[in-house]
């Protein structure tokens, strides 16, 4: 499996420098597309997790700005002659539920108790990077599976990676991508 983006610096619309229409609470609200190939014949979900650990030094833990689980693949093939590419749109964050109900929205560190966000469309969806230091490096895991994993609406990335490793699902592709201070 293979993870790509058409950049490799997040673009200021999914950022801190995103306009004040593309923020809710102070933070960068819609997600950015990215591409998935190369699956391995019977992959039926994806599960995806965008972290910063370059918040380690800045806040004492990694940062989790996005986690979902439970993709179905047939719903976001975008060519129809290869069934091991798939597109994850522009803003899918928040289309997610019209688009596929069945997938499910973790919980970003907004919603943690050092941050405790009570709106559940920041801390239940993407949140963009803001690295207050400097730039940081962000790694987007991506994960397939054959079978859903048992979460639920709202789960903890932790329950996520217990849930993986209960199927013995633990290389994923990954790709890192640049926020800018």
């Amino acid at each position: 499996m293979r993870v790509t983006t058409d950049f490799s610096v997040i673009p200021d619309q999914y950022s801190k420098h995103a306009p004040a229409p593309l923020q809710e609470d102070g933070m960068a609200i819609m997600s950015f597309p990215f591409y998935v190939d190369q699956l391995k014949p019977g992959t039926q979900y994806l599960h995806w997790a965008l972290v910063d650990d370059d918040a380690i030094p800045v806040c004492g833990f990694q940062w989790i700005h996005w986690a979902v689980a439970n993709v179905p693949v047939d719903a976001l093939m975008f060519d129809m002659n290869d069934a091991q590419a798939v597109e994850i749109p522009e803003d899918f964050s928040r289309m997610m539920m019209s688009m596929v109900p069945e997938a499910l929205c973790g919980r970003n560190s907004t919603a943690g108790s050092m941050i405790g966000s009570d709106n559940p469309q920041v801390y239940m969806h993407y949140v963009g990077p803001q690295p207050p230091d400097a730039d940081h490096y962000y790694k987007l895991m991506v994960w397939e599976s054959e079978q859903p994993l048992e979460l639920g609406q709202g789960f903890w990335l932790n329950q996520m990676y217990h849930e993986l490793n209960k199927a013995q699902i633990n290389d994923p592709a990954w790709l890192y991508l640049v926020g800018r201070q």
